[in-house]
């Protein structure tokens, strides 16, 4: 299958270009692909151009044979939904894409994600996402009189920034801050989970076509275990320990969102490790410096074998 791959013009769809495209590149030009970086807020809607009314830089009138999204800048909500647009189309006019549209949407909103998971019976702490301001109130001050910390997200946020706790946090209540800014007006609450021990740690899982294919802890001081906040990676077996539990509930969580990729964050309880996110777009440099095999290679491997090959044999059914 990837010897029919060569020759095949592949769009890394991308708001920045370093470490993770140069990564990708590399791994398509070892398949005989060739790879071309282009920004989605550059890419247009022309029904003049061509038959499919799209214009990507570098392509001409012509499609990409697929296409890897690696980055999405913010914007508006209007420019946002252009841009997924774009993707939405790419896919309706046959392209293979790899986070698709509709798999993004669902793991971009941490609501959506929730919903899902927790509809798929896969272990996730209880959460809210709610509008009103004193809805949200009541529930943190409910929460806190039973004992519970909540840590309020926002709702498209990455990277561990914006995350606060509220309710009963070190012996005091902590209120509801204000919605503005990063939480857009909205509360998105999710129960914490208090460390097991200390350090505390999290788990960050990568699968790829349905499979686990790494994983790590992420060991801070802190309670926020995202690499961009601090955190030091550390290797994790999927075979033994916690490892075979780690690689069944994360394939679960990519199933229930329909991901062809997802980096999924797990932390330990004493009932069990629960899915606290998924990541539809994830960035996977931290987990690469403790997994000796190459991901990009895994991830291109993936998109080529069962993505592109399985459109090729729909052509020709």
């Amino acid at each position: 299958m990837i010897q029919r791959a060569a020759g095949l013009r592949v769009a890394i769809l991308t708001d920045e270009t370093g470490w993770h495209t140069r990564e990708l590149l590399r791994a398509l030009r070892e398949h005989g692909c060739t790879g071309r970086c282009v920004d989605l807020a550059h890419c247009r809607m022309d029904t003049t151009h061509a038959w499919h009314g799209l214009v990507l830089p570098g392509f001409g009138q012509a499609l990409p044979d697929a296409a890897i999204v690696r980055g999405i800048a913010g914007g508006s909500f209007e420019q946002v939904t252009r841009r997924l647009g774009v993707l939405h189309a790419l896919r309706e006019c046959g392209v293979p894409v790899y986070n698709d549209a509709r798999a993004i949407e669902r793991s971009v909103d941490k609501s959506m994600t929730s919903v899902l998971l927790h509809a798929a019976g896969v272990p996730t702490p209880p959460t809210w996402t709610m509008e009103s301001p004193a809805a949200a109130q009541q529930l943190v001050h409910r929460e806190s009189a039973a004992g519970h910390s909540l840590v309020l997200k926002p709702l498209f946020g990455s990277q561990g920034a914006g995350l606060q706790r509220v309710g009963w946090v070190d012996g005091a209540h902590v209120p509801l801050p204000a919605l503005d800014g990063a939480y857009g007006q909205v509360a998105h609450l999710q129960r914490f989970l208090p460390p097991l021990t200390h350090p505390g740690h999290d788990f960050r899982v990568l699968v790829i076509g349905g499979h686990a294919f790494a994983a790590m802890r992420r060991v801070s001081e802190h309670w926020v275990h995202n690499v961009a906040q601090g955190a030091r990676c550390e290797p994790q077996a999927l075979a033994d320990g916690p490892g075979p539990e780690l690689a069944r509930l994360a394939e679960a969580a990519t199933r229930a969102l329909d991901l062809d990729y997802a980096g999924v964050d797990l932390l330990p309880t004493r009932e069990g490790a629960q899915v606290i996110e998924v990541n539809g777009v994830a960035a996977w440099q931290g987990l690469q410096r403790v997994t000796r095999a190459s991901i990009a290679q895994a991830l291109v491997r993936d998109l080529l074998e069962r993505k592109c090959a399985g459109r090729e044999r729909r052509l020709q059914a």
